[in-house]
């Protein structure tokens, strides 16, 4: 890996690039599906190539390959800096990079067990036995289990004099069950929708889920909910779970805060923000208990958007996002950050593999806890609300101000006490109102980092897997029922 890392930099240089860096990214994938007692998917990938990103001319170029050849890659770098200098004849301004010092040093993230030491034969055992024990209740229709293992090493190398190593495994499980009765659709998830839960470990995880256990509890909820009555519509004070926090989080802070986006350069794809420059520092995000950061380093976690260094070489931070319900930070870029006078980049720039170049992604964007309290003491202090759980559809515009969400399951809580279950439950608001209207957060013993393993930006497209820790939260006065009104 170096050795071509090494090539390709000295190339770049060479060829009159003012500023080079290259990543050679080796990544393996395992990943596993059950569906009705039958093995559904069984694949193993490999991919291993090196991406070049220079400024000549003031403009940047980017160009990459698979062919780790000295003829090729000393190609692929020559290819990168005549794309810089093409784009500097439509440059609006040249390229300025917020100071970095150079960094050598090597980072193998936490994994007590490699997942991929496990035998496939043993992930789709207990996969077949969580899905038989999905089956079992009467009335599911339609059982899914997935396991996704990734082993991610990457050299960093740039002409700022920086030589960074980086190993992190993924791990991720998690499983649906669908209920299909009189024309509806009802399911549940577990531990959480859209791919379950993912974090930066080994295959410990999978044992921390104890998906078998959790299995007969999520059928039964699945068929229950055909008989449940509809959410009713209306303005209640509500509680969100954990994991539907954590992409309330993920869709009305972790977007609008990237600093490409507020710069609009995202704009034709991904949308804009409505949190402008001026509003830094100067608006009233949430309630003053609301606090939120966007915290890459190791000690917040575990998470998707955990790190030692993005890739820009910049080290992980612990970025303010929120503080006190005030807007205080961006997840900036080393340019970014130079363009609007910020000192230093909070280190952002992540790609999702070697022919990707890099763009601000959220790392782990997370609503700091309460001092204390349960989910049981929160419901036990709301008069009359509903509980959300577990997302199941999401629509916000593109500037990440308007929004809907609906949740698989909710209950109805009526003085302190959690009621009848409700389906198709569903809340909408406005970011700022939403978030001022928060007046209490669960302690640190019901905080939970989650991981969004798709989380999608850029052209052509790079999904990309962020982290979000949350607590259960309360919000008053929200509209809920919107979706199905009589």
């Amino acid at each position: 890996m170096r050795d071509f890392a090494k090539q390709a930099l000295d190339t770049a240089v060479a060829r009159g690039a003012t500023y080079a860096d290259v990543r050679v990214v080796d990544t393996r994938q395992r990943y596993l599906s059950t569906k009705n007692g039958r093995p559904a998917q069984v694949r193993d990938s490999d991919s291993l190539g090196l991406g070049v990103r220079v400024v000549a001319h003031g403009a940047w170029g980017f160009a990459s390959t698979d062919n780790l050849t000295r003829e090729n890659v000393d190609r692929t770098a020559a290819e990168a800096v005549a794309i810089a200098r093409a784009s500097a004849l439509c440059k609006k301004r040249d390229v300025e990079l917020a100071p970095e010092a150079g960094i050598v040093d090597r980072w193998i993230a936490s994994c007590r067990i490699d997942p991929f030491s496990v035998p496939v034969v043993n992930c789709l055992d207990l996969m077949l036995k969580v899905d038989a024990e999905l089956r079992r209740q009467q009335g599911v229709t339609l059982a899914e289990v997935a396991m996704d293992f990734r082993r991610i090493e990457q050299l960093f190398l740039s002409s700022g004099g920086s030589d960074i190593y980086q190993l992190k495994t993924q791990t991720g499980a998690g499983y649906v069950v669908t209920a299909f009765q009189n024309n509806e659709i009802q399911r549940r998830s577990y531990p959480t929708s859209f791919g379950g839960q993912h974090q930066t470990k080994g295959y410990e995880l999978i044992e921390e889920l104890d998906l078998l256990g959790h299995a007969p509890r999520i059928a039964e909820e699945a068929t229950a909910l055909h008989k449940a009555d509809q959410c009713p519509s209306g303005v209640r004070d509500i509680i969100l779970g954990s994991s539907q926090l954590g992409l309330q989080i993920h869709e009305s802070i972790g977007h609008p805060i990237e600093l490409d986006r507020v710069l609009g350069t995202e704009a034709n794809f991904a949308g804009l923000s409505f949190l402008t420059l001026e509003k830094l520092n100067a608006l009233k995000y949430g309630s003053d208990i609301v606090n939120v950061v966007a915290d890459a380093t190791p000690a917040h976690g575990p998470g998707l958007g955990t790190f030692a260094y993005d890739d820009e070489g910049v080290p992980a931070q612990a970025t303010p996002i929120i503080r006190a319900g005030q807007f205080v930070g961006y997840l900036s870029s080393r340019e970014t950050a130079a363009h609007i006078g910020l000192p230093r980049s909070s280190g952002a720039m992540r790609a999702e593999g070697w022919n990707r170049i890099p763009l601000i992604r959220m790392t782990n964007v997370s609503l700091l806890p309460g001092s204390n309290g349960t989910l049981a003491d929160l419901i036990a202090s709301t008069d009359d609300g509903i509980y959300f759980e577990t997302n199941r559809s999401w629509s916000i515009d593109d500037r990440r101000y308007n929004f809907q969400f609906g949740t698989e399951i909710g209950w109805e809580i009526n003085n302190g006490k959690r009621g009848r279950m409700l389906k198709n439950p569903t809340y909408a608001g406005i970011t700022t109102e939403f978030w001022n209207s928060c007046d209490a957060i669960c302690g640190p013993s019901e905080w939970v980092l989650w991981g969004t393993p798709n989380c999608g930006k850029g052209q052509p497209m790079q999904t990309m897997g962020t982290g979000h820790g949350a607590s259960p939260a309360r919000f008053r006065r929200v509209q809920v029922g919107v979706a199905y009104k009589d």
